[in-house]
């Protein structure tokens, strides 16, 4: 298992280390998820692309809009500013950037492994961080809300769509968190290619 875990990659497998690197560069300028909202008074929908460091609306009066409807029913406004995962995750994607770049430089498979973990590891982290996000913002609600339901909360999902009093929220990947999945295929995909041809 030793003699595996230290053998150098293919040329291929070894480029596509690179490949992996550049997918993680890109996610710092595309929106990670996106979060839209449809509603009665709404027909054209509101929307936000939620990025590694940034929230910003479908459109300028989006982000706006959506932190008016929340004031109604007491929800916290929503502010990239006061999300403190927002200053600290562009830092944890460049040390898995940085870690690829070590990995295509050691070149050997343990290092592909390592990234696996890594990159499983932080998107369940990040996961779990968006929903206690949501939980926090749809549970923790004002007592001086202008609209109070009783016993109602607005969590909005994680993934797929919900219906909210007359809203419908729904929840999915962006491009930059289907790159990222992405990455976690590439690795696997390596991972699989060097077993095989170690056992040939």
């Amino acid at each position: 298992m030793f003699k595996i875990m230290n053998q150098k990659l293919n040329k291929t497998n070894r480029m596509l280390i690179l490949v992996v690197a550049l997918l993680m560069f890109l996610v710092y300028f595309l929106p990670l998820w996106y979060v839209n909202l449809s509603a009665p008074q709404y027909p054209e929908t509101l929307g936000m692309y939620i990025y590694i460091n940034d929230i910003r609306g479908k459109t300028p009066h989006d982000l706006q809009n959506i932190n008016l409807l929340n004031h109604y029913i007491g929800m916290q406004k929503i502010a990239a500013d006061s999300i403190p995962e927002l200053q600290y995750m562009p830092y944890i994607l460049g040390y898995m950037i940085i870690g690829a770049i070590v990995a295509f430089f050691i070149n050997r498979i343990y290092m592909v492994l390592l990234g696996i973990i890594n990159t499983i590891l932080v998107g369940i982290a990040g996961l779990y961080d968006f929903w206690r996000w949501e939980y926090n913002y749809g549970h923790n609600l004002s007592p001086d809300a202008p609209i109070k339901v009783p016993g109602m909360s607005y969590q909005p999902p994680l993934i797929g769509c919900k219906e909210l009093l007359n809203i419908t929220a729904c929840s999915w990947p962006h491009i930059g968190g289907i790159l990222l999945f992405l990455v976690v295929g590439i690795l696997f995909w390596i991972w699989y290619k060097e077993y095989k041809e170690s056992e040939s």
